[in-house]
Protein backbone atom coordinates (compact mmCIF):
# COMPACT_ATOMS: atom_id res chain seq x y z
CA UNK A 1 0.00 0.00 0.00
CA UNK A 2 2.95 2.33 0.61
CA UNK A 3 3.88 2.12 -3.07
CA UNK A 4 0.38 3.20 -4.06
CA UNK A 5 0.31 6.12 -1.63
CA UNK A 6 3.84 7.10 -2.67
CA UNK A 7 2.78 7.45 -6.31
CA UNK A 8 -0.26 9.50 -5.31
CA UNK A 9 1.98 11.81 -3.24
CA UNK A 10 4.04 12.42 -6.40
CA UNK A 11 0.78 13.34 -8.16
CA UNK A 12 2.20 15.05 -11.25
CA UNK A 13 5.94 14.55 -10.79
CA UNK A 14 7.21 13.53 -14.21
CA UNK A 15 10.89 13.99 -13.33
CA UNK A 16 13.05 11.27 -11.86
CA UNK A 17 12.87 7.52 -11.98
CA UNK A 18 10.47 4.83 -10.72
CA UNK A 19 11.50 1.28 -9.93
CA UNK A 20 9.68 -1.71 -11.39
CA UNK A 21 8.23 -2.46 -7.97
CA UNK A 22 6.79 1.03 -7.62
CA UNK A 23 5.14 0.88 -11.04
CA UNK A 24 3.72 -2.63 -10.78
CA UNK A 25 2.50 -2.27 -7.18
CA UNK A 26 0.68 0.92 -8.20
CA UNK A 27 -0.75 -0.95 -11.18
CA UNK A 28 -1.89 -3.85 -8.94
CA UNK A 29 -3.61 -1.64 -6.36
CA UNK A 30 -5.14 0.48 -9.12
CA UNK A 31 -6.49 -2.67 -10.79
CA UNK A 32 -7.95 -4.04 -7.53
CA UNK A 33 -9.60 -0.73 -6.65
CA UNK A 34 -11.05 -0.45 -10.17
CA UNK A 35 -12.57 -3.94 -9.93
CA UNK A 36 -14.07 -3.18 -6.52
CA UNK A 37 -15.53 0.11 -7.76
CA UNK A 38 -16.90 -1.65 -10.84
CA UNK A 39 -18.57 -4.20 -8.58
CA UNK A 40 -20.04 -1.45 -6.40
CA UNK A 41 -21.20 0.46 -9.49
CA UNK A 42 -22.89 -2.73 -10.71
CA UNK A 43 -24.70 -3.21 -7.41
CA UNK A 44 -25.84 0.39 -7.29
CA UNK A 45 -26.68 0.55 -10.99
CA UNK A 46 -24.44 3.56 -11.52
CA UNK A 47 -21.24 4.11 -13.42
CA UNK A 48 -19.86 7.25 -11.93
CA UNK A 49 -17.67 5.85 -9.12
CA UNK A 50 -15.31 4.13 -11.51
CA UNK A 51 -15.26 7.18 -13.77
CA UNK A 52 -14.42 9.54 -10.91
CA UNK A 53 -11.66 7.21 -9.73
CA UNK A 54 -10.24 6.85 -13.25
CA UNK A 55 -10.12 10.62 -13.64
CA UNK A 56 -8.50 11.03 -10.20
CA UNK A 57 -5.65 8.60 -10.92
CA UNK A 58 -5.10 9.46 -14.60
CA UNK A 59 -2.26 11.94 -13.99
CA UNK A 60 -0.50 9.85 -11.31
CA UNK A 61 -0.68 6.82 -13.64
CA UNK A 62 0.80 8.81 -16.48
CA UNK A 63 3.51 10.26 -14.22
CA UNK A 64 4.60 6.88 -12.81
CA UNK A 65 4.68 5.46 -16.34
CA UNK A 66 6.94 8.29 -17.51
CA UNK A 67 9.19 7.85 -14.47
CA UNK A 68 9.34 4.10 -15.19
CA UNK A 69 10.42 4.81 -18.76
CA UNK A 70 13.06 7.18 -17.39
CA UNK A 71 14.33 4.35 -15.18
CA UNK A 72 14.96 2.23 -18.28
CA UNK A 73 16.78 5.12 -19.98
CA UNK A 74 13.97 6.15 -22.31
CA UNK A 75 12.25 9.47 -22.79
CA UNK A 76 8.80 9.91 -21.29
CA UNK A 77 7.49 10.62 -24.77
CA UNK A 78 7.61 6.87 -25.39
CA UNK A 79 4.36 6.66 -23.44
CA UNK A 80 2.62 8.01 -26.56
CA UNK A 81 3.39 4.77 -28.38
CA UNK A 82 0.54 3.34 -26.29
CA UNK A 83 -1.85 5.21 -28.60
CA UNK A 84 -1.05 2.71 -31.35
CA UNK A 85 -3.54 -0.15 -30.92
CA UNK A 86 -2.10 -3.47 -29.70
CA UNK A 87 1.50 -2.93 -30.90
CA UNK A 88 1.96 0.17 -28.74
CA UNK A 89 0.56 -1.66 -25.72
CA UNK A 90 2.96 -4.58 -26.23
CA UNK A 91 5.96 -2.26 -26.62
CA UNK A 92 5.06 -0.35 -23.44
CA UNK A 93 4.62 -3.56 -21.45
CA UNK A 94 8.05 -4.67 -22.66
CA UNK A 95 9.61 -1.38 -21.55
CA UNK A 96 7.86 -1.51 -18.17
CA UNK A 97 9.14 -5.01 -17.36
CA UNK A 98 12.76 -4.23 -18.26
CA UNK A 99 15.26 -3.93 -15.43
CA UNK A 100 16.49 -0.49 -14.40
CA UNK A 101 19.59 1.11 -15.85
CA UNK A 102 22.43 0.48 -13.45
CA UNK A 103 23.80 3.60 -11.83
CA UNK A 104 22.84 7.12 -12.74
CA UNK A 105 21.38 8.08 -16.09
CA UNK A 106 20.28 11.39 -17.60
CA UNK A 107 17.04 11.28 -15.58
CA UNK A 108 18.64 11.00 -12.16
CA UNK A 109 20.23 8.58 -9.72
CA UNK A 110 19.15 4.97 -9.53
CA UNK A 111 16.25 4.50 -7.10
CA UNK A 112 17.58 1.07 -6.08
Amino acid sequence: MDWYIGVLKKYVEFNGRARRTEYWMFFLFNFIISILLGFIDGLLGTGFLGLIYALAVFLPSLAVGVRRLHDTGRSGWWVLIGLIPLIGFIVLIYFFVLDSDTGDNEYGPSPK
